[in-house]
């Protein structure tokens, strides 16, 4: 067999790949980011929430067990529940989805490498696996099914008089 003879079949099967990549981007894609920000907002805003049910409890955490380099253990304990109470709301939304993984992310980093150094309770596997996820929504945003989605298309649209995303 010749390997001009064996070239159209791998040229009909890189085709047929790429249209599946294609339509796997088009329609699993979205419901993927969207999976990911419904799965990450609620691990941070039930810790918001339990750090606001007993705010002295919190403080005492911050100042003796959690021990944040660098911030007084107030301002910790407060940006921490702030960041932990708004940021899973907006990724739920999907508004602002790269600016709001960003800080959890950040978080998670604190929480895993400088707190989880200091008392290694803290040390947990799945920190690994948030990192990834919320680094994701950081690089990729809230995909289609988002409100930045909705906005910037909205946005392009008054602006160039076309929407960038064609219609399949």
């Amino acid at each position: 067999m010749t390997p001009s003879l064996s070239l159209p079949p791998l040229w009909r099967a890189a085709a047929l790949l790429r249209a599946t990549a294609d339509r796997l981007e088009r329609h699993a894609a979205p419901l993927v980011d969207l999976g990911v920000r419904l799965a990450m907002a609620p691990i941070f805003f039930r810790s918001g929430l339990q750090k606001m049910s007993d705010w002295p409890a919190t403080v005492f955490l911050f100042e003796y067990e959690y021990q944040v380099p660098v911030l007084p253990p107030v301002l910790a304990a407060a940006l921490a529940t702030a960041t932990e109470l708004t940021m899973p709301v907006l990724l739920v939304l999907g508004l602002g989805t790269r600016l709001a993984a960003l800080p959890l992310l950040v978080m998670t980093l604190v929480i895993q490498f400088a707190v989880g150094s200091i008392n290694p309770s803290f040390y947990h596997p799945q920190h690994y696996l948030w990192m990834v996820m919320l680094t994701g929504l950081v690089v990729r945003g809230g995909g289609t099914l988002s409100l930045d989605h909705l906005i910037t298309r909205r946005l392009f649209r008054d602006h160039r008089g076309a929407s960038p995303c064609p219609s399949p």
